[in-house]
């Protein structure tokens, strides 16, 4: 195996958190080496069939790497600005809106601008290169193996790695065994999405089904069973069309049902159930038309650390829980990943306690609500479509909802609405069972507010998170119809 220079920190993976991490820890003086398996002008893409997303960000992350950059954003990288995200009820008759004002992405151009970024701080950059393990020594990360472009074996080291290789990353995968960074996501947590990029001509205006200020999200368990289905504006006359399914919710569908849907018949029928679009044709530009891929939707892991490595973006469950939405906070995670590794390189301490202020600022930033949600999502699953279309008409208001998926938790009480609520079991059990999801995920926020300072507390911190988790999930066991 061939031996190659010596770097201070090694990224794997130039999607969004990689790129950004590499750009931070370079400005930070340490020298970076990127890596990437996609040809340049592919660089991030999450498989040979396109990015796989939805493609929209909230505006206020678009914000936080601008400063964090220096660097504004716009047209063509920023595709079309959105109002929000809308949620419809399975009979289309509630509305939610939440996530405010925000832009859908051209993907490949916004990662190319990251990359192009990054490139100008002067690092190293490989792009066809597939990563194969971590290099371990002593309890420690030391660096990479891998195959580069011409099939060779090459071995890199570096102080830290960081790994933005996405949710079946080999990296994480085969870390040593240890009770910090779990090596392996169930599959219960994790959604099957897909999607379209189509130009399209609007058959007639419905903005249940299409609307050019919103991304739409439709909650259908028939349709999408344990996810959901989305149609999000384009511009010049495209719009992404997908949709994201739970394994366990399909199979239970597909059994009541008496169906063999999978994935791709789903996004498939999908896209038939929609009314107004007609001349659709998959848009090839950049090789992006279609995608899919694997997202997943539970809490950020525990700790994002291990000695002389961490993690940012899907690799580390980044993506969250309710929406699946994933750009958010691997931009944030890029951005605190790079200057964290920066630091602790610079201070000579790259073990699992020098590393561990980035779990504090992650934390802080943006991953000490997802727990919580994690437990939304959870109930959302054990629900039908009759109980979705009934509660999101009768047991949150918009504003309570809109609170909810931002993980601010609203005050509920059984007292308080039981007059507004139809009386009929079925219905006040599934309101109670809100009543506890919401006080449950109040308490996971208060665990998440006292993350621990150092690594000798987190023991403790992860067994009662766990176990919170499961309780969960045994009381609201997967029920899609």
């Amino acid at each position: 195996m061939s031996v190659k220079n010596d770097y201070d920190l090694i990224v794997a993976g130039a999607g969004l958190a990689g790129t950004l991490a590499a750009t931070m820890a370079a400005r930070g003086g340490v020298s970076v080496l990127l890596v990437d398996r996609n040809e340049e002008k592919n660089v991030g893409r999450k498989t040979n069939w396109g990015w796989t997303c939805g493609d929209a960000v909230a505006a206020s992350h678009i914000d936080y790497i601008e400063e964090s950059l220096g660097v504004k954003f716009s047209s063509p990288e920023l595709d079309l600005p959105v109002d929000g995200v809308m949620a419809l009820s399975p009979d289309l008759n509630s509305r939610y809106p939440f996530d405010g004002k925000g832009f859908s992405l051209n993907r490949p151009v916004f990662e190319r601008k990251l990359l192009s970024i990054a490139r100008s701080e002067k690092i190293d950059y490989m792009s066809k290169f597939e990563v194969t393990g971590p290099i371990v020594e002593d309890g420690f990360i030391k660096g990479i193996t891998g195959r580069d472009q011409d099939g060779k074996n090459v071995e890199f080291r570096s102080k830290i790695v960081i790994d933005s290789l996405g949710v079946s990353t080999v990296l994480r995968r085969k870390l040593p065994e240890n009770n910090f960074v779990d090596r392996m996501v169930d599959i219960d947590d994790i959604e099957s999405t897909g999607r379209y990029i189509y130009n399209f001509e609007l058959e007639k205006e419905d903005s249940n089904y299409y609307d050019s200020r919103y991304a739409l999200i439709h909650l259908n368990n028939e349709l999408a069973p344990g996810g959901y289905g989305w149609v999000f504006p384009k511009s010049n006359g495209k719009v992404n069309i997908g949709l994201g399914v739970q394994k366990k919710a399909l199979d239970i569908r597909n059994k009541k049902m008496g169906r063999n849907d999978n994935l791709q018949t789903l996004i498939d029928n999908y896209v038939k159930w929609l009314p107004n679009f007609k001349n659709l044709s998959v848009d090839e530009t950049d090789n992006n038309g279609k995608g899919i891929w694997s997202v997943p939707v539970r809490r950020q892991m525990e700790s994002l650390v291990y000695n002389g490595y961490m993690g940012a973006g899907d690799s580390m469950t980044m993506p969250n829980p309710i929406s699946a939405g994933g750009i958010g906070p691997a931009l944030i995670a890029g951005v605190i990943a790079g200057r964290n590794a920066a630091q602790s390189i610079s201070k000579g301490d790259v073990s699992i306690s020098g590393l561990w202020k980035y779990n504090l600022d992650f934390n802080e930033k943006y991953g000490m609500k997802m727990a919580g949600m994690e437990v939304f999502r959870i109930y959302l699953q054990s629900v039908n479509n009759d109980i979705l279309n009934y509660g999101m008409k009768t047991f949150l208001t918009k504003k309570e909802a809109s609170d909810l998926t931002v993980g601010m938790i609203p005050e509920l009480s059984l007292a308080g609405k039981a007059k507004m609520i139809i009386k009929g079991m079925k219905n006040m059990n599934a309101f109670s069972n809100l009543v506890y999801t919401v006080r449950k995920m109040n308490e996971m926020n208060k665990i998440y507010e006292n993350y621990p300072k150092t690594p000798k507390e987190f023991d403790s911190f992860k067994k009662r998170v766990v176990e919170e988790i499961e309780n969960t999930k045994k009381r609201f066991p997967t029920s899609p119809l």
